[in-house]
């Protein structure tokens, strides 16, 4: 139609297309939902012809014939083999990445700490001289192997590092590489499993192959308990990825010899549930303790953690150790760290003596925590409660000395009667003992002396007599009636991996004599404490008094009152916003810190 009216200007013939140009536009044919305007349009064709020809050229038609370009339908041929291509190609790349690639996961992600970065050395580490003295050879070893070898000896394979958690393991490691210079492979235990089968055997392969690539080096696993656990523990026997990942550790650890410069540190602070074959020589075959720090290691930790901080002249680091025992090094470093913050909060440019004892306060006994609104009653049933521990505590020659008294809660106490002992103490007499239980409920009996009545707030001191008297009957054979003899055998649960539970092992005849033991401890304790008190209820009441008006006595104030002497102005309690009544039913805990409860060591 349109040919026939004239209307068709041009068109190019493009393989049996025609794409005609129209003279003027034309609106679209009527029926179509939408109609517009168009000027170009292309119409397929059949067989072009001579004729067909003859009559575009009649209506005046400029056309030309075009050949079709053939590199799309090329492309879209190649297309789907192009894909294919790409994406194996991705794969493989992937496979041979890094440790994030997505094959990756049998790689090691154990992390290189070189030699060329900020080394840490012996002089960053202190309180565990022992220690460093048996890495020595280690190191010495390292830079020069052939001291050694000329006489015939032979470096230990791998070295175990025990201790309590916070003694500095991981921190005395790195500090052997520094000491030698060599590159250190840092790995945790638990980064050897994950869900796939056989990926923990992988990673081991991996880390003693980058080892070796590396050496002279120091390979770390840190926590190898998590990957390290007794075999057989458990139901599923040795079919268990965790003891695969054992199997291949045991192989490595004797694949490689002493003179490769490969040398193995591990750290752990449950070396007891430790496979056998693991702390055989030949693997394992020292083992360094790194135990918690006398006075003078803390000193010597408090040194090495105060170097950048500028401190007050008052500031004597050697009390202030005598005043942290059984802390260790995390411990301390927390302290010096608070102490910090708390001088930099009342803005001064130096540290106190006053902001570390704050800050000793606050990491042994807690958080003060004065927003707390305590009611007359409860803050007077409080003073009399702790004053009680305290007084027996001064009245008792083999207790430890008094360190501080308050009623300002603390933590989850609504009181807190902290002692430090004098003198590290490595095993507990007898004598000892029975103070610490009479100490315990001394806050009991001055309830009961002046109140009439107990409360909850010794929940916590039962539960610690009652324990520290089973600990005397049972384990430490302090019982005349029972004699020395050990109740309660230790088994292996299964299901932990030699975690320790008790079983009886004992007729119900003993069980009885075991209960009458433990209370007859207990009572006689209390009776003790019920003396004192009673003889000394004067010094109670003083001391309660006096505790109310300052809210925090120390060992020296304490004393100046015994002595009847008074002291200077108390110090005005802060303001304290109202409280809600379900916020103060929810105190009805409290809290001591002393030393029974930790084990003896077995001299």
């Amino acid at each position: 139609m349109l040919l026939e009216e004239g209307k068709i200007q041009s068109a190019i013939i493009i393989d049996n297309e025609f794409h005609g140009h129209l003279v003027a536009e034309e609106l679209t044919p009527p029926g179509r939902r939408q109609q517009h305007t168009f000027r170009d349009f292309v119409v397929d064709l059949g067989v072009v012809d001579a004729q067909t020809r003859e009559e575009w050229l009649k209506y005046g038609v400029d056309f030309r014939f075009q050949k079709p370009s053939n590199w799309l339908n090329i492309f879209f041929n190649f297309l789907p083999w192009i894909l294919f291509i790409g994406l194996w190609l991705f794969i493989l790349r992937q496979m041979q990445g890094g440790p994030k690639g997505a094959f990756s996961f049998g790689k090691s992600k154990a992390k290189l700490i070189s030699e060329d970065k900020a080394k840490i050395t012996f002089k960053d580490v202190a309180g565990a001289e022992e220690a460093k003295q048996e890495l020595q050879e280690i190191i010495e070893f390292l830079k020069d192997p052939r001291k050694f070898q000329r006489l015939g000896g032979r470096i230990p394979k791998g070295v175990l590092l025990v201790g309590p958690p916070g003694t500095g393991k991981t921190h005395m490691a790195r500090a052997v590489a520094g000491e030698a210079d060599v590159p250190f492979f840092l790995m945790s235990g638990s980064d050897f499993v994950e869900m796939f089968v056989g990926v923990g055997a992988s990673r081991v392969r991996d880390l003693f192959e980058q080892g070796k690539n590396h050496a002279p080096c120091i390979i770390f696993i840190d926590e190898i308990d998590a990957v390290g656990r007794h075999r057989g523990a458990g139901i599923g026997g040795g079919h268990d990825e965790r003891e695969q990942t054992l199997n291949q550790l045991l192989v490595e650890m004797d694949g490689f010899e002493s003179k490769e410069g490969l040398i193995l540190i591990a750290a752990t602070n449950r070396p007891d549930v430790l496979d056998p074959a693991l702390l055989r020589p030949g693997r394992f075959d020292r083992q360094v303790v790194v135990d918690r720090p006398d006075v003078r290691g803390r000193e010597g930790i408090l040194k090495v953690h105060t170097r950048n901080t500028p401190l007050s002249d008052d500031v004597n680091l050697q009390v202030l150790a005598r005043g942290t025992p059984g802390l260790a090094g995390a411990d301390l470093a927390n302290l010096v760290n608070e102490a910090a913050l708390l001088a930099s909060r009342n803005n001064r440019d130096r540290v106190t003596m006053n902001d570390f004892e704050d800050a000793k306060d606050k990491v042994m006994m807690g958080a003060e925590r004065r927003s707390l609104v305590i009611s007359d009653k409860e803050k007077r049933l409080t003073s009399y409660h702790e004053i009680g521990h305290a007084l027996v505590a001064k009245l008792i020659p083999e207790s430890d000395p008094l360190h501080k008294v308050t009623i300002i809660p603390r933590g989850r106490a609504l009181g807190v009667t902290h002692t430090l002992p004098i003198d590290e103490r490595h095993t507990y007499p007898q004598s000892y003992c029975e103070a610490v239980l009479a100490y315990a409920l001394g806050g009991r009996i001055a309830e009961k002396l002046v109140f009439g009545e107990i409360t909850t707030g010794g929940q916590q001191d039962y539960r610690m007599a009652t324990n520290l008297a089973r600990q005397m009957v049972c384990d430490w054979g302090m019982s005349p009636k029972l004699g020395p003899i050990a109740y309660g055998q230790q088994n292996d649960e299964i299901f932990l991996g030699r975690e320790m539970a008790q079983r009886r092992d004992h007729s119900d005849r003993v069980a009885e004599m075991i209960d009458e033991e433990i209370k007859n401890f207990v009572l006689k304790a209390e009776s003790r404490a019920e003396q004192l008190l009673s003889d000394n209820i004067d010094k109670v009441h003083i001391l309660a008094k006096a505790l109310l008006e300052f809210e925090t006595l120390d060992d020296v104030q304490l004393n100046q009152l015994l002595e009847g002497k008074t002291l200077e102005k108390p110090v005005e309690p802060a303001k304290q916003p109202e409280e809600s009544k379900e916020d103060r039913e929810d105190q009805t805990s409290e809290q001591h810190t002393s030393e029974p409860e930790k084990q003896p060591s077995d001299d």
